[in-house]
């Protein structure tokens, strides 16, 4: 494997859902691609926003669908909040809890005391998902914010699938407190660094690669931390809305799937302001990206980011340019 994408790496860092599973099904090649990964000497973490299930209940569902996955290889933004207020605040310090047990039981893990009453003078609020939650918990954490305390939240994902469709997400209910007291929390989780700097110590990484399926939170997260990203196309984003990313959200690869880590990975060449990969090259002019190649080729996109990104290399919104396909 020493010419494969993953033989620079030392570690992947991988999303969950639009990764390795979309709804309750495993995706095709998923699995064995992160079974491959300790064949080759690459470690393995599984980076998750969702911090109403503890670690060790995301493991247990990884395993069912077959994945490589210990309790200590799911690294959480609960576990990341908890990382983070311990290196803030003092060892038994009170933190009201707006969110879950596990949430709970990552801040004890930590050193610091839960309490779920601004009566028990806490000195942060911490605030996670947690379907139970309601008016007086929100209320609570208000209070307590707005007398000044530290605010932390394990995530702000406005919206989380379920069975029904899309639901409100932690960062909804992080809006209400922030909308109510005017004040702004520290995130823990994705698409801030912390999380994927706490995943990458764990495994003792120095060089992690992290794959996720949104620009948004796994993409940005990762060129936050500073590590190499890699997008796939098995989720939520698209060749033409990654073609279309602001410069904090462009990956630096581009993954058909998880399968993508065990080729060498082509480079891109630029000469005349072409931009050639593999049998595909790229031009961009006036807002328009010429590519000649097969649409159905990921080389050819590669190449089209390629040649798009270098046209507009500051760009704070997303941005698509017009295209056009030439064959060879």
């Amino acid at each position: 494997m020493a010419d494969s994408l993953i033989s620079s790496f030392d570690a992947v860092l991988s999303d969950l859902d639009g990764v390795v599973y979309a709804g309750p099904h495993a995706i095709p090649g998923a699995v064995e691609s992160l079974k491959r990964l300790e064949t080759v000497g690459v470690g393995l973490g599984y980076v998750t926003n969702n911090a109403s299930r503890t670690p060790a209940q995301v493991a247990a569902h990884l395993r069912e669908l077959g994945a490589p996955a210990e309790d200590h290889q799911v690294v959480s933004s609960s576990q990341a909040a908890g990382e983070l207020l311990a290196s803030m605040l003092p060892a038994g310090a009170h933190v009201l809890i707006t969110g879950s047990a596990a949430l709970a039981h990552e801040i004890e893990l930590v050193g610091l005391k839960p309490v779920h009453s601004a009566d028990e003078d806490p000195v942060a609020v911490v605030q996670g998902f947690n379907p139970e939650i309601g008016w007086k918990d929100l209320a609570e954490a208000s209070y307590v914010v707005a007398s000044g305390a530290m605010w932390f939240a394990t995530n702000t994902d406005m919206s989380i699938p379920q069975a029904r469709g899309m639901a409100p997400g932690n960062g909804t209910l992080v809006a209400a407190v922030a909308a109510a007291t005017g004040k702004t929390p520290l995130v823990a989780g994705k698409p801030e660094a912390p999380l994927f700097h706490a995943a990458a110590k764990r495994l003792n990484a120095d060089r992690p690669l992290v794959v996720g399926d949104r620009l948004d939170t796994d993409i940005l997260g990762g060129n936050r931390a500073g590590f190499a990203t890699a997008a796939v196309l098995t989720g939520v984003d698209t060749t033409h809305t990654i073609l279309a990313a602001r410069t904090d959200e462009r990956p630096d690869y581009l993954l058909a799937d998880l399968e993508g880590l065990y080729v060498p990975y082509p480079e891109v060449l630029s000469e005349d302001g072409a931009f050639r990969c593999g049998a595909a090259s790229a031009v961009a002019v006036d807002g328009t990206v010429t590519v000649t190649g097969d649409e159905a080729d990921i080389d050819a996109w590669r190449a089209a980011c390629a040649a798009w990104w270098a046209a507009v290399p500051e760009s704070d919104v997303a941005k698509a340019p017009k295209l056009e396909w030439q064959s060879h």
